[in-house]
C-alpha cells in the first residue's frame, strides 16, 4: 500500500476516536502540542536549517527563504496561535436548529466534524501547525501534504506534535504528513474518495487549479486573489490614498492584497499624478491603460494579461474608467471572487457595489487586507474560500464542521 493510502487509512481510524472526545480533552491535547513546539524547538530549528540550506543551494529567493525560516521567536508565535485556538469556542455539538413535528418527532440539527481533511499547501511551515490545530479542535483528523521546500521542517514538526498527542486522549495518528514530494502523491490524494472527506488547497493559482480540476474528492477552493479597489468621482483623496497604499503595499504577497486600482476618470484627472508619485516613492511598479498613460506618461502599459495576473509583489495595475458600470464590468471579468472595495461618498454607489459585486468579501471605504479570519474576529482561519458551497470567505472553526440531524421519536412510523 502506498504512503498516501496508508496514512489516510490511519487518519480515518483516528477520526472515529476524535468524534468521541470532549472539548476539554481536545484542548488538553492542543496545549501539549503548544508546549512541545517550544520544548523541542532546537530539533525543529535544526531541521528548518536543512530546508534553508537546500533552498540557498537551489537559488531560492531571499523573500521565500524568509517565509520559510523558523526562529525561537517565530516558534513562540506559532505556539501562541495554538493556545489562541484552545481559547476559541468549540463549534462541535452546537445546536443550529430544532424542530418539533406534529407527529411528536423532535429533530435537532447539530454541528459535527467533517471527518478526515486533506491539506495541500506550499512553503511556510507555520501552516502545518495551524492546519493541524484547527482540524483537531473541530474533531477532524488531517492528512497534510506540504511543499518540498519545507519537508525537513514539516517532518520534524509532525514528529513533535505526534509525540505530544501520545500523552493525551487524542490519537497521534490523527495528524499525518505525506513525505513523498513527488507530484504523484498529490494526484493520489485527489482521488482518495472514501478516505478523505474534503481537500483544501492553499497556495498559488497553479496548485489550486490543479486540485480543483483533477480532484474527485470534494474540494474547498481557497486563496487566489485578483482584488480591486474602485475609487469613484466622490471618493475622498486622503482616504483613497491610504486605502490603496495599504491594500497594495502593506503585505503584497498575500491573497487579499490589491492587484488593480480602478479610478473614475474625474478622480483620475485630479488626483492620479499625486497618487502615482506616492506609489513610486515606495517602489511600487505601475502599469496602466491608455488613459492612465495620458495622465502619467511614465507609467508602463497594461494589457489583459496584466489584469488577469495575481502579482503577489510590488506591482500594481491602474485603469481609468468612465463610471461604476465600467468598474463593475472590469471586476466581473478579471476578479477571482475574493475581495473587492469601493471608495465613495455616494451611498447609492456604495450599496450597488456591495450588492452586485460577486465576491466573498466586499468593502466600502476599507482596505481589502482585512479579509482574514483573525481580523474578522474568528481567532484563526484555515484559508479563505472563494467558492460558494459549504463555506465562503475566511474559514474559521465552524467552517471545518458539517451537520447531522438527530431525530428523537417515541415509536412513530411513517404511513
Amino acid at each position: 500500500m502506498s504512503e498516501v493510502r496508508t496514512k489516510a487509512s490511519e487518519a480515518k481510524k483516528a477520526a472515529a476516536v476524535l468524534n468521541r472526545l470532549t472539548t476539554a480533552e481536545k484542548n488538553e491535547a492542543l496545549l501539549l502540542m503548544a508546549e512541545a513546539l517550544i520544548s523541542k524547538q532546537d530539533q525543529i530549528i535544526a531541521a528548518n536549517e536543512e530546508d534553508l540550506a537546500r533552498g540557498r543551494e537551489q537559488g531560492t529567493s531571499a523573500s521565500l527563504l524568509d517565509r520559510l525560516k523558523l526562529t525561537p521567536e517565530r516558534l513562540q508565535d506559532i505556539a501562541d496561535a495554538v493556545k489562541l485556538i484552545v481559547g476559541l469556542p468549540d463549534p462541535v455539538g452546537e445546536v443550529l436548529e430544532t424542530i418539533r413535528r406534529p407527529n411528536g418527532l423532535y429533530i435537532e440539527k447539530r454541528r459535527v466534524p467533517i471527518g478526515v481533511i486533506g491539506m495541500i499547501y506550499e512553503a511556510r511551515p507555520n501552516v502545518t501547525v495551524d492546519a493541524a490545530s484547527l482540524c483537531l479542535k473541530t474533531g477532524n483528523a488531517v492528512v497534510l501534504r506540504g511543499g518540498s521546500a519545507a519537508l525537513s521542517s514539516n517532518r520534524s514538526i509532525i514528529a513533535v506534535l505526534q509525540e505530544a498527542l501520545s500523552h493525551s486522549a487524542m490519537p497521534a495518528d490523527a495528524v499525518q504528513l505525506i513525505e513523498d514530494s513527488n507530484r504523484s502523491s498529490v494526484d493520489e490524494m485527489l482521488k482518495l474518495n472514501g478516505l478523505l472527506d474534503v481537500i483544501i488547497p492553499r497556495g498559488g493559482a497553479s496548485l489550486i487549479q490543479n486540485v480543483v480540476q483533477n480532484a474527485t474528492v470534494p474540494v474547498i477552493e481557497t486563496g487566489a486573489g485578483i482584488c480591486h479597489t474602485y475609487v469613484d468621482e466622490t471618493g475622498d483623496y486622503a482616504m483613497a490614498e491610504a486605502i490603496a497604499i495599504n491594500a497594495k503595499a502593506q503585505r503584497p504577497s498575500v491573497c487579499n492584497a490589491m492587484e488593480t486600482l480602478l479610478l473614475h476618470e474625474t478622480f483620475a484627472r485630479t488626483h492620479l499624478n499625486n497618487l502615482a508619485e506616492k506609489f513610486r516613492s515606495i517602489d511600487v511598479e505601475l502599469k496602466g491603460c491608455d488613459a492612465t498613460h495620458d495622465i502619467v506618461p511614465w507609467i508602463d502599459a497594461a494589457n489583459d494579461e496584466n489584469y488577469a495576473t495575481e502579482y503577489n509583489d510590488y506591482i500594481l495595475n491602474i485603469k481609468v474608467v468612465k463610471d461604476l458600470d465600467e468598474a463593475l464590468s472590469h471586476i466581473g471579468r478579471f476578479g477571482t471572487q475574493h475581495s473587492e472595495c469601493i471608495v465613495t461618498a455616494n451611498a447609492a454607489n456604495a450599496e450597488r457595489f456591495l450588492q452586485e459585486v460577486d465576491a466573498a468579501a466586499v468593502y466600502h471605504n476599507a482596505s481589502t487586507r482585512f479579509t482574514d479570519g483573525f481580523e474578522f474576529g474568528f481567532g484563526a482561519e484555515i484559508g479563505i474560500s472563494t467558492q460558494k458551497l459549504h463555506a465562503r470567505g475566511p474559514m474559521g472553526l465552524p467552517a471545518l464542521t458539517s451537520t447531522k440531524y438527530r431525530v428523537i421519536g417515541s415509536g412513530q412510523i411513517r404511513t
